[in-house]
């Protein structure tokens, strides 16, 4: 399984992090960028990891950026992304339960290395429900 990656200069060392844990778990990574600390835009990595989701190149993703809000908003403007900004493992599962997120995106500054991987194992051992929240879902896209 293919997992698209994504960050800016505040994501990148959990990136890195979170790509090596990925890697001994045997998945398959496609890392968009960033790849150092130096001062970078979040949305020139964010849209081509939107893409590679979108077109079913990879799964799903994960990215982060300081807060996570603005790569989270620029990812969301595409179409067939439910990118979703978690800081719990409670909201991360919720997130691919209810929402069906196929982007999980974590607030690099606020979480630790070990509540990263917490939030990212809630996400990965989640499964959405569809059901009631279908309806839901399938109003998200615009056009």
């Amino acid at each position: 399984m293919k997992v698209a990656f994504a960050c800016d200069h505040a994501g990148y060392e959990l990136k890195k992090f979170l790509i090596g844990l990925m890697r001994e778990r045997g998945y398959e990574i496609e890392d968009f960028g960033t790849h150092s600390t130096e001062s970078c835009d979040y949305p020139d990595y964010a849209h081509p990891a939107a893409d590679a989701v979108e077109s079913g190149e990879c799964a799903f993703g994960v990215a982060m950026c300081g807060s996570g809000n603005g790569i989270c908003m620029t990812l969301n403007k595409h179409q067939g992304i439910r990118a979703a900004l978690c800081w719990l493992p409670e909201i991360a599962a919720l997130a691919k339960q209810h929402n069906n997120a196929n982007i999980l995106v974590i607030p690099a500054r606020f979480v630790s290395r070990d509540e990263a991987v917490e939030i990212l194992d809630a996400y990965l051992d989640a499964t959405y429900e569809g059901g009631r929240h279908e309806r839901r879902v399938g109003k998200i896209p615009m056009c």
